[in-house]
């Protein structure tokens, strides 16, 4: 009788640091094993005392959350370049278009990076992504896979477009554009990136949207689950885009849920880490 190979399947929340309630709730679903790994945005306050908490926690992967779009930067040089927007990060969109257009060049995102990068290096590092994904922008990935090298961090997440009805027209643009950087970007990796996963439901996975995705895994492969879990204190996070934009505590409850965790059983998922 030949034995199905498991499906391998790595729990990633994004975000660590964001807010602290959002730091305690990842925590949280790692210590009850809903969780293989977290990225830290490494701009926030209270970072080294966040920091700190990990020490909590046995078996959790841990990775930067390169940031370009939310808080001040860590450079005074790139703080510089964001005087309209009193020194902080403006949205994706804004930063993406003085990226392209050279009005912040490379040297300063490589510097930022690198000191966000090197405010974590007391971790065991094993991956980096991005806040909002801007890594993904073609003249910024290689300057992750570059610092990926310089700092012995040996994966970086491809984030890959996910074609799931309903339709709407945010989201066939959000991955017209993100397939488009997908095919870009991926003839550059020279360690084979798990197959990403939660792009479709970013922010408020469901229990429906996992059933759909699980089901199309393929035995032996490894897969990258994108999640935002996180406790919600409405004294910490007042921004009301943020809040209609997440529902963490629904994904810190659907992770630790026996009925999730029926599902690795039923498709034959395994819980899994990144490999050194």
């Amino acid at each position: 009788m030949t034995t199905r190979e498991p499906i391998h399947l790595i729990i990633n929340a994004d975000d660590y640091g964001y807010f602290p309630c959002i730091s305690r709730g990842i925590l949280e679903a790692a210590n009850s094993g809903a969780l293989t790994a977290t990225g830290i945005l490494a701009n926030s306050p209270g970072l080294k005392a966040q920091l700190e908490w990990l020490n909590s926690v046995e078996d959790l992967d841990l990775g930067v959350h390169l940031n370009l779009t939310f808080r001040q930067p860590l450079t005074a040089s790139m703080t510089g370049k964001l005087s309209h927007w009193g020194g902080c990060f403006p949205g994706a969109y804004s930063m993406s278009v003085m990226i392209m257009t050279g009005k912040i060049s490379l040297k300063d995102v490589r510097a930022e990076w690198r000191a966000q990068i090197e405010a974590c290096q007391r971790q065991n590092l094993l991956f980096l992504n991005s806040h909002e994904h801007i890594h993904m922008l073609p003249v910024l990935f290689p300057l992750v896979l570059e610092l990926a090298q310089e700092f012995d961090i040996p994966h970086v997440r491809l984030t890959e477009a996910e074609w799931l009805a309903p339709f709407r027209i945010q989201a066939l643009a959000r991955n017209t554009l993100i397939q488009a950087m997908q095919t870009f970007n991926r003839p550059l990796l020279k360690v084979q990136a798990p197959v990403f996963l939660g792009l479709g439901r970013s922010g408020k996975l469901d229990y429906d949207y996992l059933v759909t995705v699980f089901s199309k895994l393929k035995p032996g492969t490894s897969y990258e689950l994108m999640c935002h879990p996180g406790r919600f204190d409405p004294d910490e996070i007042t921004n009301i885009r943020l809040r209609s934009y997440h529902d963490w505590e629904g994904e810190l409850m659907l992770l630790q849920s026996p009925e999730v965790h029926d599902l690795y059983d039923k498709f034959g998922i395994r819980l899994s880490h990144y490999q050194n």
